[in-house]
Protein backbone atom coordinates (compact mmCIF):
# COMPACT_ATOMS: atom_id res chain seq x y z
CA UNK A 1 0.00 0.00 0.00
CA UNK A 2 2.93 2.26 0.78
CA UNK A 3 4.60 1.73 -2.75
CA UNK A 4 1.13 2.60 -3.84
CA UNK A 5 1.03 5.56 -2.43
CA UNK A 6 4.48 7.11 -3.41
CA UNK A 7 4.10 5.90 -6.86
CA UNK A 8 0.83 8.35 -7.22
CA UNK A 9 2.32 10.74 -5.29
CA UNK A 10 4.76 10.68 -8.08
CA UNK A 11 2.30 11.10 -10.94
CA UNK A 12 0.78 13.53 -9.51
CA UNK A 13 3.78 15.19 -8.93
CA UNK A 14 4.48 14.92 -12.52
CA UNK A 15 1.74 16.27 -13.34
CA UNK A 16 1.46 19.15 -11.51
CA UNK A 17 4.98 20.01 -13.19
CA UNK A 18 3.61 19.82 -16.50
CA UNK A 19 0.38 22.08 -15.50
CA UNK A 20 2.86 25.00 -13.75
CA UNK A 21 4.73 24.71 -17.09
CA UNK A 22 1.51 24.93 -19.02
CA UNK A 23 0.68 27.82 -16.91
CA UNK A 24 4.10 29.51 -17.49
CA UNK A 25 3.88 29.38 -21.80
CA UNK A 26 -0.03 30.56 -21.05
CA UNK A 27 1.07 33.50 -19.25
CA UNK A 28 4.67 34.35 -20.57
CA UNK A 29 6.72 33.50 -17.88
CA UNK A 30 7.91 30.83 -20.24
CA UNK A 31 9.24 33.14 -22.91
CA UNK A 32 10.90 34.77 -19.98
CA UNK A 33 12.54 31.47 -18.56
CA UNK A 34 13.54 30.48 -22.10
CA UNK A 35 14.91 33.82 -22.84
CA UNK A 36 17.73 33.44 -20.14
CA UNK A 37 18.66 30.38 -22.32
CA UNK A 38 19.55 32.61 -25.47
CA UNK A 39 22.45 33.32 -27.30
CA UNK A 40 24.87 35.72 -25.96
CA UNK A 41 27.21 37.95 -27.46
CA UNK A 42 29.54 40.03 -25.96
CA UNK A 43 31.12 43.23 -26.26
CA UNK A 44 33.97 45.12 -24.48
CA UNK A 45 33.49 49.19 -23.64
CA UNK A 46 35.06 51.99 -21.76
CA UNK A 47 33.06 54.34 -20.08
CA UNK A 48 34.39 57.33 -20.58
CA UNK A 49 35.17 59.15 -23.69
CA UNK A 50 38.46 57.85 -26.22
CA UNK A 51 39.00 61.94 -26.71
CA UNK A 52 39.68 62.51 -23.15
CA UNK A 53 36.79 65.08 -22.40
CA UNK A 54 33.80 64.58 -20.58
CA UNK A 55 31.08 62.58 -21.75
CA UNK A 56 27.68 61.41 -20.40
CA UNK A 57 26.88 59.19 -22.92
CA UNK A 58 29.55 56.56 -23.34
CA UNK A 59 27.18 54.07 -23.59
CA UNK A 60 24.19 55.30 -25.95
CA UNK A 61 25.35 54.90 -29.21
CA UNK A 62 26.55 50.89 -28.02
CA UNK A 63 22.77 50.98 -26.45
CA UNK A 64 21.04 52.07 -30.03
CA UNK A 65 23.28 49.49 -31.95
CA UNK A 66 22.45 46.45 -29.39
CA UNK A 67 18.53 47.68 -29.92
CA UNK A 68 18.52 47.65 -33.67
CA UNK A 69 20.36 43.72 -33.42
CA UNK A 70 18.47 42.43 -30.96
CA UNK A 71 15.01 43.35 -32.80
CA UNK A 72 16.77 41.52 -36.15
CA UNK A 73 18.43 38.27 -33.80
CA UNK A 74 15.55 37.33 -31.23
CA UNK A 75 17.81 34.82 -30.25
CA UNK A 76 20.26 36.76 -29.33
CA UNK A 77 21.03 39.51 -26.74
CA UNK A 78 24.06 41.70 -26.00
CA UNK A 79 26.12 42.11 -22.88
CA UNK A 80 29.32 44.21 -21.74
CA UNK A 81 30.73 45.12 -18.61
CA UNK A 82 30.02 48.80 -17.68
CA UNK A 83 32.23 51.26 -15.82
CA UNK A 84 35.70 50.16 -16.89
CA UNK A 85 37.57 53.34 -17.57
CA UNK A 86 39.62 54.12 -20.55
CA UNK A 87 43.01 53.91 -18.75
CA UNK A 88 41.95 50.27 -17.02
CA UNK A 89 40.65 49.15 -20.35
CA UNK A 90 43.58 48.08 -22.48
CA UNK A 91 44.61 46.17 -18.93
CA UNK A 92 41.02 44.10 -18.35
CA UNK A 93 40.88 42.96 -22.27
CA UNK A 94 44.25 41.13 -21.60
CA UNK A 95 43.23 39.97 -18.55
CA UNK A 96 40.01 38.71 -20.86
CA UNK A 97 42.86 37.39 -23.56
CA UNK A 98 44.86 35.71 -20.88
CA UNK A 99 42.10 33.99 -19.14
CA UNK A 100 40.05 32.59 -22.63
CA UNK A 101 37.09 35.34 -21.47
CA UNK A 102 37.50 38.10 -23.67
CA UNK A 103 33.97 39.75 -25.46
CA UNK A 104 32.97 38.82 -28.55
CA UNK A 105 33.68 42.24 -30.16
CA UNK A 106 35.83 45.09 -28.64
CA UNK A 107 36.61 48.62 -28.84
CA UNK A 108 40.52 48.72 -29.81
CA UNK A 109 42.38 52.04 -28.77
CA UNK A 110 45.05 52.76 -31.46
CA UNK A 111 48.21 51.70 -29.84
CA UNK A 112 46.70 48.65 -28.58
CA UNK A 113 45.86 47.40 -32.62
CA UNK A 114 49.48 46.44 -33.79
CA UNK A 115 49.94 44.07 -30.32
CA UNK A 116 46.26 42.58 -30.73
CA UNK A 117 46.81 41.68 -34.55
CA UNK A 118 49.98 40.38 -34.27
CA UNK A 119 49.47 38.07 -31.20
CA UNK A 120 46.45 36.32 -33.13
CA UNK A 121 43.89 38.01 -30.83
CA UNK A 122 41.85 39.53 -33.69
CA UNK A 123 39.95 37.43 -36.29
CA UNK A 124 40.70 38.33 -39.69
CA UNK A 125 38.14 39.86 -41.11
CA UNK A 126 38.87 39.06 -44.94
CA UNK A 127 36.38 36.12 -45.54
CA UNK A 128 33.42 38.02 -43.78
CA UNK A 129 34.20 40.62 -46.34
CA UNK A 130 34.53 38.66 -49.06
CA UNK A 131 31.27 37.15 -48.50
CA UNK A 132 28.95 40.12 -47.31
CA UNK A 133 28.01 41.50 -51.02
CA UNK A 134 26.04 44.39 -48.25
CA UNK A 135 29.49 45.35 -46.90
CA UNK A 136 31.16 48.38 -49.27
CA UNK A 137 34.87 49.22 -47.64
CA UNK A 138 34.45 52.28 -50.11
CA UNK A 139 32.15 53.79 -48.18
CA UNK A 140 34.84 54.55 -45.56
CA UNK A 141 37.49 56.91 -45.43
CA UNK A 142 40.62 55.08 -46.84
CA UNK A 143 42.47 56.31 -44.27
CA UNK A 144 40.49 55.24 -41.58
CA UNK A 145 39.28 51.61 -42.91
CA UNK A 146 43.52 51.23 -43.45
CA UNK A 147 43.73 52.09 -39.49
CA UNK A 148 42.60 48.47 -39.05
CA UNK A 149 44.82 47.25 -41.56
CA UNK A 150 47.84 45.30 -40.76
CA UNK A 151 50.82 43.80 -43.11
CA UNK A 152 47.78 43.49 -46.16
CA UNK A 153 44.95 41.89 -43.34
CA UNK A 154 42.13 43.62 -42.33
CA UNK A 155 41.75 42.65 -38.31
CA UNK A 156 38.99 45.74 -37.51
CA UNK A 157 36.28 48.25 -38.47
CA UNK A 158 36.62 52.33 -37.95
CA UNK A 159 33.56 52.79 -35.56
CA UNK A 160 34.61 56.91 -35.06
CA UNK A 161 37.60 59.06 -36.16
CA UNK A 162 39.81 62.67 -35.46
CA UNK A 163 42.26 64.31 -38.14
CA UNK A 164 44.18 66.97 -36.88
CA UNK A 165 43.30 70.30 -37.86
CA UNK A 166 44.72 74.09 -37.76
CA UNK A 167 42.84 75.96 -35.17
CA UNK A 168 42.98 79.78 -36.81
CA UNK A 169 42.55 83.47 -34.80
CA UNK A 170 40.71 85.40 -37.03
CA UNK A 171 40.50 88.13 -35.13
CA UNK A 172 44.52 88.94 -35.06
CA UNK A 173 44.46 88.30 -38.34
CA UNK A 174 42.01 90.64 -39.15
CA UNK A 175 43.46 92.93 -37.28
CA UNK A 176 46.43 92.58 -38.99
CA UNK A 177 45.34 92.43 -42.57
CA UNK A 178 46.31 88.90 -42.96
CA UNK A 179 43.64 86.77 -45.32
CA UNK A 180 43.19 83.48 -43.65
CA UNK A 181 45.12 80.64 -45.69
CA UNK A 182 43.19 78.62 -48.32
CA UNK A 183 43.05 75.05 -47.96
CA UNK A 184 46.34 74.66 -49.97
CA UNK A 185 48.83 76.59 -48.05
CA UNK A 186 52.00 75.88 -47.84
CA UNK A 187 54.74 76.16 -45.05
CA UNK A 188 55.91 79.55 -46.53
CA UNK A 189 52.39 80.75 -45.98
CA UNK A 190 52.68 79.66 -42.36
CA UNK A 191 55.90 81.29 -41.98
CA UNK A 192 54.97 84.40 -43.55
CA UNK A 193 52.29 85.02 -41.46
CA UNK A 194 53.96 84.41 -38.17
CA UNK A 195 56.91 86.77 -39.04
CA UNK A 196 53.73 89.67 -39.10
CA UNK A 197 51.92 88.44 -36.29
CA UNK A 198 54.73 87.96 -34.31
CA UNK A 199 54.88 91.22 -32.12
CA UNK A 200 55.89 93.26 -28.50
CA UNK A 201 52.67 95.17 -28.51
CA UNK A 202 53.28 96.79 -25.11
CA UNK A 203 56.60 98.20 -25.53
CA UNK A 204 58.54 96.30 -23.24
CA UNK A 205 61.23 94.44 -25.89
CA UNK A 206 59.65 91.02 -25.45
CA UNK A 207 57.24 89.77 -27.90
CA UNK A 208 53.94 89.16 -26.39
CA UNK A 209 51.78 88.02 -29.53
CA UNK A 210 52.35 85.04 -31.48
CA UNK A 211 52.32 82.98 -34.34
CA UNK A 212 51.67 79.13 -33.04
CA UNK A 213 51.67 77.54 -30.27
CA UNK A 214 51.87 73.39 -30.16
CA UNK A 215 53.51 72.93 -33.90
CA UNK A 216 55.47 69.82 -33.44
CA UNK A 217 58.30 67.73 -35.07
CA UNK A 218 55.80 65.27 -36.34
CA UNK A 219 53.79 67.60 -37.10
CA UNK A 220 56.65 69.40 -39.85
CA UNK A 221 57.55 65.69 -40.25
CA UNK A 222 54.47 64.50 -42.28
CA UNK A 223 53.64 67.02 -44.03
CA UNK A 224 56.45 67.08 -45.30
CA UNK A 225 56.88 63.40 -46.60
CA UNK A 226 58.73 61.79 -44.25
CA UNK A 227 57.58 58.44 -42.47
CA UNK A 228 59.51 58.50 -39.52
CA UNK A 229 59.15 54.64 -38.50
CA UNK A 230 58.61 51.87 -40.80
CA UNK A 231 55.45 49.75 -40.33
CA UNK A 232 57.20 47.40 -37.78
CA UNK A 233 58.75 50.33 -36.17
CA UNK A 234 62.00 48.39 -36.61
CA UNK A 235 63.78 51.15 -38.13
CA UNK A 236 64.03 55.21 -37.87
CA UNK A 237 63.77 57.41 -40.06
CA UNK A 238 66.04 60.94 -39.07
CA UNK A 239 67.91 61.34 -42.09
CA UNK A 240 68.03 62.69 -45.32
CA UNK A 241 66.78 66.30 -47.06
CA UNK A 242 63.15 66.12 -46.04
CA UNK A 243 64.49 65.75 -42.83
CA UNK A 244 67.17 68.15 -42.55
CA UNK A 245 64.20 70.82 -44.29
CA UNK A 246 61.73 69.81 -41.80
CA UNK A 247 64.39 70.50 -38.94
CA UNK A 248 65.67 74.05 -40.30
CA UNK A 249 62.10 74.82 -40.95
CA UNK A 250 61.35 74.55 -37.07
CA UNK A 251 64.26 76.24 -36.18
CA UNK A 252 62.98 78.98 -37.89
CA UNK A 253 59.26 78.73 -36.59
CA UNK A 254 61.33 78.58 -32.82
CA UNK A 255 63.76 81.93 -33.16
CA UNK A 256 60.02 84.00 -33.70
CA UNK A 257 59.64 83.62 -30.22
CA UNK A 258 62.86 85.23 -29.14
CA UNK A 259 63.26 81.94 -26.37
CA UNK A 260 59.65 82.84 -24.82
CA UNK A 261 57.75 80.17 -23.92
CA UNK A 262 54.44 79.94 -25.82
CA UNK A 263 51.59 77.84 -24.59
CA UNK A 264 48.21 76.37 -25.10
CA UNK A 265 46.37 79.16 -22.40
CA UNK A 266 47.98 82.18 -24.32
CA UNK A 267 46.15 81.30 -27.18
CA UNK A 268 43.13 80.92 -24.88
CA UNK A 269 43.44 84.38 -24.00
CA UNK A 270 43.88 85.37 -27.61
CA UNK A 271 47.80 86.28 -27.99
CA UNK A 272 48.56 83.31 -30.77
CA UNK A 273 47.24 82.92 -34.18
CA UNK A 274 47.64 79.01 -34.74
CA UNK A 275 47.24 75.80 -33.04
CA UNK A 276 47.34 72.60 -34.25
CA UNK A 277 44.42 70.37 -32.32
CA UNK A 278 42.26 66.80 -33.18
CA UNK A 279 38.72 67.64 -34.80
CA UNK A 280 37.53 66.02 -31.19
CA UNK A 281 39.26 69.03 -29.05
CA UNK A 282 37.93 70.97 -31.80
CA UNK A 283 34.29 69.94 -30.88
CA UNK A 284 35.17 70.30 -27.11
CA UNK A 285 37.18 73.66 -27.20
CA UNK A 286 33.77 75.97 -26.06
CA UNK A 287 34.09 74.02 -22.99
CA UNK A 288 37.16 74.28 -21.85
CA UNK A 289 37.94 76.10 -18.56
CA UNK A 290 39.04 79.02 -20.64
CA UNK A 291 36.76 79.08 -23.60
CA UNK A 292 38.08 80.97 -26.48
CA UNK A 293 34.45 82.69 -26.83
CA UNK A 294 33.51 83.11 -23.56
CA UNK A 295 36.67 84.84 -22.37
CA UNK A 296 38.88 86.06 -25.23
CA UNK A 297 36.37 87.39 -27.49
CA UNK A 298 37.41 86.83 -30.45
CA UNK A 299 36.42 85.21 -33.74
CA UNK A 300 38.42 81.42 -34.46
CA UNK A 301 38.33 78.83 -37.26
CA UNK A 302 39.78 75.97 -38.48
CA UNK A 303 42.20 75.31 -41.66
CA UNK A 304 44.14 72.17 -43.14
CA UNK A 305 47.70 71.92 -41.86
CA UNK A 306 50.48 73.94 -43.86
CA UNK A 307 52.07 71.63 -47.13
CA UNK A 308 56.17 71.35 -46.44
CA UNK A 309 58.72 71.75 -49.50
CA UNK A 310 58.11 68.12 -49.98
CA UNK A 311 54.55 67.16 -49.03
CA UNK A 312 51.02 68.04 -48.67
CA UNK A 313 48.17 68.90 -46.80
CA UNK A 314 48.35 66.02 -44.68
CA UNK A 315 46.92 65.59 -41.34
CA UNK A 316 47.85 62.49 -38.41
CA UNK A 317 44.70 60.43 -38.27
CA UNK A 318 43.37 58.74 -34.83
CA UNK A 319 40.69 56.33 -34.69
CA UNK A 320 38.74 54.19 -32.74
CA UNK A 321 38.26 50.82 -34.28
CA UNK A 322 36.00 47.74 -33.53
CA UNK A 323 37.62 44.11 -33.46
CA UNK A 324 36.17 40.91 -33.26
CA UNK A 325 37.73 37.87 -31.13
CA UNK A 326 39.55 35.01 -33.03
CA UNK A 327 38.00 32.95 -30.27
CA UNK A 328 34.39 33.95 -30.81
CA UNK A 329 31.61 31.39 -31.32
CA UNK A 330 29.43 33.24 -32.83
CA UNK A 331 31.00 34.39 -35.81
CA UNK A 332 28.25 35.25 -38.20
CA UNK A 333 25.97 36.96 -35.23
CA UNK A 334 29.42 39.13 -34.36
CA UNK A 335 30.34 40.16 -38.05
CA UNK A 336 26.37 41.67 -38.37
CA UNK A 337 26.55 43.52 -34.97
CA UNK A 338 29.98 45.15 -35.99
CA UNK A 339 28.44 46.20 -39.20
CA UNK A 340 25.67 47.42 -37.00
CA UNK A 341 28.00 49.84 -34.73
CA UNK A 342 30.39 50.80 -37.89
CA UNK A 343 28.15 50.97 -41.53
CA UNK A 344 24.58 51.74 -40.10
CA UNK A 345 24.12 55.61 -40.92
CA UNK A 346 21.56 56.60 -38.09
CA UNK A 347 24.31 54.78 -35.58
CA UNK A 348 26.68 56.08 -36.96
CA UNK A 349 25.18 59.91 -36.84
CA UNK A 350 24.87 59.54 -33.33
CA UNK A 351 28.79 60.22 -33.23
CA UNK A 352 27.98 63.87 -34.18
CA UNK A 353 25.31 63.90 -31.19
CA UNK A 354 26.72 61.81 -28.25
CA UNK A 355 30.54 61.81 -28.95
CA UNK A 356 33.02 64.39 -30.35
CA UNK A 357 35.03 62.34 -32.89
CA UNK A 358 33.52 61.89 -36.88
CA UNK A 359 31.95 58.96 -38.29
CA UNK A 360 34.75 57.45 -40.65
CA UNK A 361 31.42 57.21 -42.80
CA UNK A 362 31.90 59.44 -45.55
CA UNK A 363 28.01 59.75 -46.15
CA UNK A 364 27.77 60.12 -42.83
CA UNK A 365 29.88 62.75 -42.33
CA UNK A 366 29.32 64.75 -45.00
CA UNK A 367 25.98 65.03 -44.89
CA UNK A 368 23.57 67.76 -44.39
CA UNK A 369 22.36 66.29 -41.67
CA UNK A 370 25.92 66.38 -40.05
CA UNK A 371 26.25 69.59 -41.15
CA UNK A 372 23.72 70.87 -39.52
CA UNK A 373 24.36 69.61 -36.30
CA UNK A 374 28.20 70.93 -36.50
CA UNK A 375 26.84 74.51 -37.12
CA UNK A 376 24.19 74.32 -34.41
CA UNK A 377 25.46 72.95 -31.93
CA UNK A 378 29.03 73.29 -32.63
CA UNK A 379 31.64 76.06 -31.79
CA UNK A 380 29.00 79.49 -32.93
CA UNK A 381 32.74 81.67 -33.55
CA UNK A 382 33.98 79.11 -35.70
CA UNK A 383 31.78 77.09 -37.16
CA UNK A 384 33.01 73.68 -39.31
CA UNK A 385 33.37 73.99 -42.79
CA UNK A 386 32.34 70.74 -44.59
CA UNK A 387 34.51 70.98 -47.55
CA UNK A 388 37.52 71.55 -45.10
CA UNK A 389 36.97 68.19 -43.07
CA UNK A 390 35.91 66.19 -46.10
CA UNK A 391 39.77 67.37 -47.50
CA UNK A 392 41.36 66.59 -44.50
CA UNK A 393 39.82 63.16 -43.89
CA UNK A 394 40.19 62.12 -47.62
CA UNK A 395 43.74 63.02 -47.60
CA UNK A 396 44.48 61.99 -43.72
CA UNK A 397 47.49 59.35 -43.12
CA UNK A 398 47.71 56.25 -40.57
CA UNK A 399 51.05 56.03 -38.87
CA UNK A 400 52.76 52.74 -38.29
CA UNK A 401 51.79 51.59 -34.52
CA UNK A 402 53.93 49.39 -32.73
CA UNK A 403 55.01 47.68 -29.40
CA UNK A 404 56.63 50.44 -27.59
CA UNK A 405 55.95 53.28 -29.89
CA UNK A 406 55.25 55.56 -27.63
CA UNK A 407 58.55 55.28 -26.30
CA UNK A 408 60.21 55.43 -29.59
CA UNK A 409 58.48 58.81 -30.38
CA UNK A 410 59.47 60.37 -26.77
CA UNK A 411 63.26 59.11 -27.99
CA UNK A 412 62.64 61.03 -31.46
CA UNK A 413 61.43 63.96 -29.62
CA UNK A 414 64.85 64.35 -27.27
CA UNK A 415 66.54 63.06 -30.42
CA UNK A 416 64.83 66.63 -32.26
CA UNK A 417 65.45 68.56 -29.01
CA UNK A 418 69.30 67.60 -29.08
CA UNK A 419 69.51 68.36 -32.58
CA UNK A 420 67.70 72.09 -32.42
CA UNK A 421 68.84 73.07 -29.14
CA UNK A 422 72.86 72.30 -29.72
CA UNK A 423 75.55 73.71 -31.42
CA UNK A 424 77.24 70.51 -33.43
CA UNK A 425 76.41 70.64 -37.01
CA UNK A 426 72.68 69.53 -38.20
CA UNK A 427 73.28 67.26 -40.82
CA UNK A 428 76.53 65.43 -38.48
CA UNK A 429 74.01 65.60 -35.33
CA UNK A 430 70.73 63.98 -37.28
CA UNK A 431 73.89 60.64 -38.28
CA UNK A 432 74.07 60.46 -34.70
CA UNK A 433 70.47 60.53 -33.28
CA UNK A 434 69.13 58.33 -35.92
CA UNK A 435 72.09 55.66 -35.16
CA UNK A 436 70.89 55.67 -31.49
CA UNK A 437 67.46 55.15 -32.01
CA UNK A 438 67.76 52.17 -34.36
CA UNK A 439 70.03 50.55 -31.79
CA UNK A 440 67.26 51.21 -29.47
CA UNK A 441 64.59 49.85 -31.98
CA UNK A 442 66.63 46.84 -33.18
CA UNK A 443 67.57 45.80 -29.13
CA UNK A 444 63.86 46.03 -27.88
Amino acid sequence: MLNVSKSTKIKWTVFGIIMILVALIGSGKMQQMIRKQEKVITIGVFSDSYWNVQNGYSYKIVDDAIEVFEKDHPDYRVEYVSGIMKEDYGEWLAEGLMQGTEPDLFFILGDEFNHLSQMNALKDLSSLIDRDDSFDSSKFYQSAYEYGENQGVQYALPFECAPKLMLVNESILKAEGVELPEEEWTWKDFLEICQKVTKDLDGNGIPDQFGVVGYSWEDAFYTNGIQIFDEDGAKCNLQGSEVLESLSYLEELNALNEKQTVTERDFNLGRVVFMPMLFSEYRAYKSYPLSVKKYSGFEWGCTTMPAGESGQNLSVLDTLMIGMSSRTAHEKEAWDLMKILTTDQNIQSEIFVYSEGISAQKDVTESDKADRYLRKNGNETAPMNKDVLSKVMEEAIVIPRFDDYDEAVRKVSDAVDTILNGDSNIEMEMIIQNRNINRYLQEK
